[in-house]
């Protein structure tokens, strides 16, 4: 998109929109001018911030391959996923295994409105994109059955939407979505820590947007998303941290934590 660009008419181009600023912090052209400036005005006071959503990208990234290859599942439900982007969920764990079946979640109308590039699959596989919020986990553990076998195990992806709840909601979602999947069954997460001045600047502003306001969390937090499950090494940590990559390049620190563990 340019802000020459006509929305849609179900789409406010005039409000700024999480998923599209995120989309604009990692380059890409699926946003308009009021999300760029809202964007912008993150970036002003934490700078970093294309940094920690590349970080993120690349966490999921590993920890896709990791479930397929080292875990052996072969489902993936993801919720909150936001604007379709380069290594998308389905495209990295379709490389692994051409079986793989994914199901989308998210209620943002643009990407409802992107949804049919995430609708491509391998022939042996699935993606499909269900239209639900984060609040009704009946609801998309429903639709999510339509094309899941939700009695094999599956892996929940939480990546980067819980900080838009208050905690002790994320608290009661977290345990009931995983409550209607079977022993095997995963749980990944990534969110943004309360561990800078910039971080927490970038809060504030990113609230004054008028977007849906975004919490970052001590660490020790985002790890009691984990409660009553087994975590994987090396636990819940900054996201580089996790099972890194060999790379002749430093590795970038980042204000965003993540893990992932298994349902026993």
């Amino acid at each position: 998109m340019t802000s020459d660009d006509e929305p849609r008419a179900d789409i406010d181009a005039t409000v700024p929109q999480s998923a599209r600023i995120w989309n604009y912090w990692l380059g890409g052209r699926n946003n308009y001018a009021v999300d760029r400036a809202a964007g912008d005005e993150v970036l002003r006071v934490y700078p970093e911030m294309p940094d920690a959503a590349r970080a993120a990208r690349h966490f999921i990234a590993r920890v896709v391959r990791h479930l397929v290859g080292g875990a052996g599942i072969r489902q993936f439900l993801d919720v909150g996923t936001g604007l379709p982007t380069v290594d998308n969920t389905h495209e990295i764990a379709q490389r692994e295994a051409a079986d793989c079946k994914i199901v989308y979640v998210d209620n943002d109308p643009l990407v409802l409105a992107h949804a049919r590039a995430l609708l491509t699959s391998s022939p042996e596989g699935a993606t499909v994109y269900v239209d639900a919020d984060l609040h009704d986990p009946r609801t998309i553990l429903r639709e999510a059955g339509r094309t899941l076998d939700l009695g094999r195990p599956t892996a929940l992806m939480l990546m980067g939407i819980l900080g838009h709840i208050d905690y002790g909601t994320a608290r009661a979602i977290v345990p009931e979505l995983m409550a209607g999947l079977p022993s095997g069954s995963h749980l990944a997460i990534y969110d943004f820590t309360d561990t800078s001045a910039g971080v927490k600047e970038a809060e504030r502003l990113y609230e004054e947007s008028g977007t849906l306001p975004y919490h970052p969390r001590p660490l020790e937090q985002i790890a009691g998303l984990f409660e009553g499950l087994e975590l994987l090494s090396p636990g819940v940590v900054e996201v580089s941290r996790w099972r890194p990559d060999p790379s002749p390049f430093p590795r970038v620190e980042v204000d965003v934590a993540g893990g992932v563990a298994r349902k026993p």
